[in-house]
């Protein structure tokens, strides 16, 4: 019998008996098929569920938050669901109850970070290049593509891992600043990029901006991570402190599978041909 989120959240936390971030109770709910989902963004989804139970719920919810972003079961339970009380579950989260979790975790957390969410290292040739381009990345490898072709914010250009240029997306959006490097004097420069975008992602794959307070110390612990993220120097053995940020990995354009595999299905009838 399928999983609710919920659910799903109380068996990881279980099975790991630790504390765990959220984003690790949603990589191992989806690695274990524990719940399925098409949304783009399970770690928010996830952080959700459990902000929402603590909240609503009070002392008869079963997580507990430890630290920022980490729960743990509040009792620990028996694995056998037969011999346990059946959970209460909460309903799917709207877009209403993923405001109030990101609404919560702002005002809980002053040293809010400014930068939302980052790719690192992308590759230049994962992408269709053209005026406006499709910058595909996900969560995790099962979560549902998000376009951050409209994203705003800073990003970086590699030849390798060499820093060659860093520049600003704001009256422009990312896919627009990254394209028109590749017909300027960077064009032949750079193989690889990173972004750090300011604006939000929510749950149906779409890009919002999300009030946030802004402090000094904030400020200074994010100028700092961003150093830190693209120099990547040996003696920092971590990206900041307070730097909350989601991270998203590469995904390649759809339009690049469909012409790899239209290229397969030629090879294959040039064989076919070859061998009548």
């Amino acid at each position: 019998m399928a999983m609710s989120w919920r659910e799903a959240i109380e068996r990881v936390l279980q099975e790991e008996a630790r504390a765990l971030h959220y984003s690790e109770i949603s990589e191992l709910i989806l690695s274990k098929g524990y719940y399925k989902t098409e949304g783009a963004t399970p770690d928010a989804t996830v952080n959700a569920q459990i902000t929402s139970s603590i909240k609503h719920e009070g002392e008869k919810s079963p997580f507990l938050k430890v630290s920022r972003g980490t729960f743990a079961l509040r009792k620990a339970a028996p694995l056998d669901q037969s011999v346990s009380k059946p959970p209460v579950t909460l309903p799917p989260p709207t877009p209403l109850v993923l405001k109030e979790a990101q609404t919560a975790t702002v005002e809980e957390n002053s040293d809010e970070s400014v930068i939302r969410c980052l790719g690192m290292y992308w590759q230049r040739d994962l992408v269709v290049w053209k005026n406006t381009p499709r910058v595909f990345g996900k969560q995790q490898a099962s979560s549902k593509p998000v376009d951050f072709g409209n994203q705003r914010g800073i990003y970086i250009l590699y030849d390798h891992h060499t820093v060659v240029y860093v520049g600003r997306s704001v009256d422009r959006p990312l896919g627009k600043r990254l394209y028109e490097h590749t017909i300027d004097r960077l064009g032949s420069r750079w193989d690889r990029f990173s972004w750090f975008g300011l604006l939000d992602v929510t749950d149906d794959g779409t890009l919002e901006e999300i009030p946030i307070q802004v402090t000094l110390p904030s400020l200074i612990a994010t100028l700092e991570a961003l150093l830190i993220e693209a120099l990547e120097p040996p003696q920092n053995r971590k990206r900041g402190d307070d730097f909350s940020v989601m991270e998203y990995i590469q995904d390649v354009d759809p339009e690049l599978k469909e012409r790899e595999l239209q290229n397969t299905l030629r090879a294959i009838e040039q064989k076919l041909r070859g061998q009548s």
